[in-house]
């Protein structure tokens, strides 16, 4: 592995411990065994470290918002989208920590999150679209697009919430929660479905 992804591993393992915060680039050469001016050669400070961890977070999750147009998906492939979205948002879950500050700190990254937010907006919308397309949504279009906020807040906030409450932040309890907000949205037979793959989801 090249010097500068070690010293962005790094980074974000120690972020994700601390709190970006409370990390200095000192600290992230110490804890690496380089020297500061190793470090400061690969990345000019802790901003653009900062932004480095969030292009690698971009460059991992855009594939995945993207899914082929054209295939039908089964009702299990909704939720491992999901899966897998949260399984990225809790690898760089430091960028959500204090995003509001993080963000009015660096104003290229503030962009950069508003981007990938509203890019997460189109492919839900995509996807409940495709459920309705389907016969299996009864909601029209304006709860449907209140939803998607709903479904976004909860990607955003839930892992940092289970933090705060003094709890390991799960992948799963992320996906529960998303899966209760869509329940209610489903015609009967898919809701029961939902709602009892939702239980299982939550305890497996």
């Amino acid at each position: 592995m090249k010097t500068r992804d070690r010293i962005l591993e790094c980074a974000l393992q120690l972020f994700n411990r601390r709190g970006e915060p409370n990390v200095s680039t000192l600290e992230i050469a110490n804890e690496m065994g380089i020297s500061p001016g190793n470090l400061y050669y690969h990345f000019h400070g802790k901003e653009p470290l900062i932004l480095g961890l969030f292009e690698r977070f971009e460059d991992e999750l855009t594939p995945l918002l993207d899914p082929p147009e054209d295939v039908l998906l089964a009702a299990e492939d909704y939720w491992l989208f999901l899966h897998l979205i949260v399984e990225r948002m809790a690898q760089y879950r430091f960028l959500f920590q204090d995003l509001s500050n993080l963000a009015g700190r660096l104003p290229k990254l503030a962009r950069g999150v508003r981007s990938l937010l509203n890019a997460i907006k189109r492919a839900l919308a995509a996807l409940l679209a495709s459920l309705k397309g389907q016969g299996q949504l009864v909601s029209g279009t304006q709860a449907l697009g209140q939803l998607v906020e709903q479904i976004v807040l909860t990607l955003l906030f839930s892992l940092d919430y289970q933090r705060i409450l003094g709890r390991e932040a799960q992948v799963g309890v992320v996906v529960y929660q998303v899966m209760l907000l869509v329940a209610p949205h489903l015609q009967e037979e898919a809701r029961e479905a939902v709602q009892g793959l939702a239980v299982r989801y939550l305890e497996g």
